[in-house]
């Protein structure tokens, strides 16, 4: 919207994407900072208990009750406003990754308010695993049925792009399998590492900024010779440059100890714009990379959940790998301090997603 007005006016500063992605920025990280107040204290007055604490969290969290949620609001208020200002405005990758934000963050929605609504501290009292699956589902399909729209005519359809000289055509049918795992393996992975104050805000930071010069990337013939020209992709700037903005500013907040939870809108809504993203890119695995963090905290929980199950069966007595799942928790369970937890994997997020930018430049 204000691009083509600033470029109707002369202000040809506005084409570069770097503009856009800094005017989202500032934009996003402002109605964060000035708007986080006011909304905290109005989710306090709509939530009254707050979020409900898990059953399956440690015993130490439950001094975190009555701290609200559903923060992630307020995160997909400032993406919209940020990016819907700043980007070209008929920028079709643009607005699938927007898309992406508001369907995730709309079954994290519905997830919090059964949860705020109910105030049980069972695992399972928002959605069921059934009703989640079958809802992210959908979104999947949806999704990546207009990502392989948008692609150029010189990539083929429904395939994988690994590098710039590598493309896998997978068919119909294993392309919407692997949209599958890259878009719902993202949500989850997000959803599952929002577990402790700040953890999941400085674990996406670092895999933001990777995607960032992936979009770069792609959009500079001669810059990166592992990635996949894309020109139609530069809309991405002030979408990735809002949700910078957004997460940074949440940040204020919910650092320990966190005034205001993100809520499954919020995970949901980032874990499913992560994924989308990479494939708008065809970084699909250079995401995976810089995401090991989270995917390590994922495979933790379903680890700990299979070997549980497979233990009963065999032995009639269920065992455990970890102390407690995910991983953020085992460590919990062996005193390690909160602070000291998050920014340990805060470093190595910032080593996996420099893996990332080297395999992004080199591989």
């Amino acid at each position: 919207m204000l691009t083509e007005l600033f470029l109707s006016h002369g202000f040809v500063l506005f084409a570069s994407g770097w503009t856009q992605f800094a005017a989202a920025f500032a934009t996003a990280f402002l109605i964060m900072l000035l708007g986080g107040r006011p909304f905290i204290r109005a989710m306090r007055r709509f939530q009254g208990k707050g979020q409900p604490i898990s059953e399956n969290a440690p015993v130490v969290h439950k001094q975190k009750a009555g701290t609200p949620t559903m923060g992630g609001i307020l995160i997909l208020v400032a993406i919209i406003i940020g990016a819907v200002l700043f980007m070209p405005i008929h920028n079709a990758p643009g607005w699938i990754a927007i898309l992406s934000c508001v369907m995730f963050g709309t079954i994290g929605f519905v997830d919090d308010y059964k949860k705020v609504t109910s105030q049980s501290s069972k695992a399972a009292n928002g959605l069921s695993p059934l009703m989640r699956l079958v809802l992210e589902g959908g979104c999947v399909l949806v999704l990546a049925t207009l990502i392989n729209w948008t692609m150029p005519p010189y990539i083929p359809e429904y395939s994988l792009a690994i590098g710039s000289g590598i493309i896998l055509p997978l068919g119909l049918v294993l392309y919407y399998v692997f949209s599958y795992f890259v878009i719902w393996g993202s949500a989850n992975a997000t959803n599952i590492t929002d577990g402790l104050d700040g953890l999941l805000g400085k674990l996406f930071l670092p895999v933001l900024v990777v995607l960032v010069v992936a979009l770069y990337g792609a959009t500079r013939i001669g810059f990166m010779d592992t990635v996949m020209f894309l020109p139609g992709a530069s809309g991405l700037y002030a979408v990735l440059g809002a949700a910078f903005g957004a997460v940074l500013g949440f940040l204020w907040y919910n650092s320990k100890p966190a005034s205001i939870f993100m809520g499954d809108v919020g995970s949901l809504a980032l874990g499913g714009f992560m994924g989308t993203v990479a494939m708008l890119l065809k970084s699909e695995i250079i995401m995976g990379v810089a995401a090991g963090m989270m995917v390590l905290i994922l495979m933790s929980s379903f680890i700990q959940t299979m070997y549980f199950k497979l233990t009963r069966k065999i032995t009639g007595i269920g065992r455990r790998v970890f102390r407690r799942a995910p991983l953020h928790h085992h460590f919990e369970e062996l005193g390690w301090g909160e602070t000291k937890i998050v920014e340990r994997f805060f470093i190595l997020s910032i080593l996996f997603s420099g893996l990332a930018l080297v395999l992004l430049k080199f591989a």
